[in-house]
Parts: C-alpha cells; structure tokens; sequence
C-alpha cells in the first residue's frame, strides 16, 4: 500500500480545523450539484458579529482548505469564516455541463444562502478564485462588501493569456495547471512562485499523483475562463485591494495598475 503524503495531510488538516471551530459541510446547490463549504462549527459569537464574514476563494493549484489554511486558523476567531471547494475540487462536483467561472459564483452565491449568511461578507480571491470572485461580485453585489485579490486579472482575455502562455513557455492553461509529469509539477510550482525552495523529487510525485485529479473536468473549466478581448470589463462599486508580486512569473504587474484605474 502506497501512502501518499498530501492525502495523510489533508486528514491532519481536518482535524486542526475541527480543533479550530471550522467544519466541513456538502451542500445540495440543486439535484445533480453539491458544494463542499468550510464554516463555523458554531453560531458566530459577539466577537464575529463585531467583524464582517470572510469568504476565501482558493486557485487552482490546491482544493480550498488546503490554500487557506493559515489564512483560516488566523481570523477564525474574529471572523466568521467560509471556504467553498470549487466544482471538481476538494468534495464539489456537478453533472451539469456548465464550466464557467459564473457558475462558479452562482453555486457559491446558493451555497452562502443556504447557509444562512445574510451579513455582507468580504471576499478574498487567489488567482482562478479571484476571478470567480469578480463574478461573483458583479452578480451579486448586495453580498459583497470589499474585495481583496491577488495575482488575478478582472477577466482573462485571450490578449493576457497569449502573452502570459509565451511568458512561460506553454502552448495552454491546462498543460501549465493541469501536469502530467513530476517534471510539469514542479515547473508549475516554480514559475507560481518567488524563490520556490528545494523540495525532494517524491514530493511532487505524490503531489501529481494525489492533487492533480479530475483532469478533464478541470481542463474544461480553464477552457471556459478565457474570454474574447472584446469582452466589456465591468465597473465594481465595491472596494477593491489588489495584491500583485512585482516579480510575478506570470502576468504582467501593468496588468493590476490598469484594474485600478
């Protein structure tokens, strides 16, 4: 029997979270579609109603938990905190055909509804879970107060994703993401990160081998969030912090001074 070290963590990580007052819930968004959702294991107390909710939106390299950890076990105790898989991360899936970032934002929106969150929340995106968040925020702006995004454009347009594919090295979003190799991991590690430290080749075999799974749904949904550069780039009301590496492999950092004008 093989033992693959990221699924060995992940069962450490529910515990801590537990320990933490932060619980995994699967939500019933329609027949056919349910969403997995970190929250609350308890009523928000005096110290959460003090402080808006927070709602992280995680990439595409980890499944939800895994990519806010610290984030979570920080402001559980002030915030009330939710953390949604995505549709073919973590424990979401859907037989609907629908791959768009706006389906996306519509399970979140359903999801957060039946949760009971009436409070405007402030939405803090990653990458592919910062452009669901637009989304997100252009649907429904009565739920969202404040953004804060990192490393994300507003829309990913065929002109960004030419020039950040040439950038890297790669002919499309899923050969980068979506890697087949030990090899292709860790390139996609390396160029998503500033000075990636050294880490043994087992490492990223055990991550291709327990992270990298539900590859074509995936591949699909990564085809559906490139738009045509024509695309009319919405205007948000809400306030919007933007967080962008000046040594970003990827996209350009002219890209976040033009979201803020």
């Amino acid at each position: 029997m093989v033992i693959n070290i990221f699924h060995i963590y992940d069962l450490v990580l529910r515990w801590v979270m537990k320990a933490a007052g932060i619980i995994p819930v699967q939500l019933q968004i329609e027949p056919g579609t349910s969403m997995n959702f970190w929250v609350p294991a308890r009523k928000p107390n005096k110290n959460h109603q003090n402080h808006p909710p927070l709602l992280f939106l995680h990439g595409f390299a980890a499944n939800a938990i895994m990519t806010w950890q610290f984030q979570v076990l920080k402001f559980a105790k002030t915030h009330a905190v939710y953390v949604p898989d995505f549709m073919f991360f973590g424990d979401s899936v859907t037989d609907r055909p629908d791959r768009s970032p706006e389906f996306q934002a519509e399970c979140v929106a359903e999801g957060l509804r039946k949760l009971g969150v009436e409070r405007r929340f402030v939405l803090v995106g990653f990458s592919y879970g910062a452009m669901v968040g637009f989304r997100l925020a252009e649907k429904y702006p009565e739920l969202v107060e404040a953004m804060v995004v990192t490393a994300a454009p507003t829309v990913l347009t065929e002109r960004i994703t030419e020039a950040a594919l040439e950038k890297i090295g790669y002919k499309s979003w899923s050969e980068y993401l979506i890697p087949e190799t030990v090899k292709g991991v860790k390139s996609m590690l390396e160029i998503a990160s500033f000075e990636f430290p050294r880490f043994p080749r087992w490492i990223f075999k055990h991550y291709l081998e327990g992270m990298i799974i539900h590859n074509k749904e995936r591949a699909e949904l990564l085809e559906a969030l490139v738009t045509p550069n024509d695309v009319t780039i919405s205007r948000y009301p809400q306030k919007l912090h933007i967080i962008w590496g000046r040594n970003d492999n990827l996209f350009d950092i002219q890209i976040a001074y033009n979201m803020k004008e």
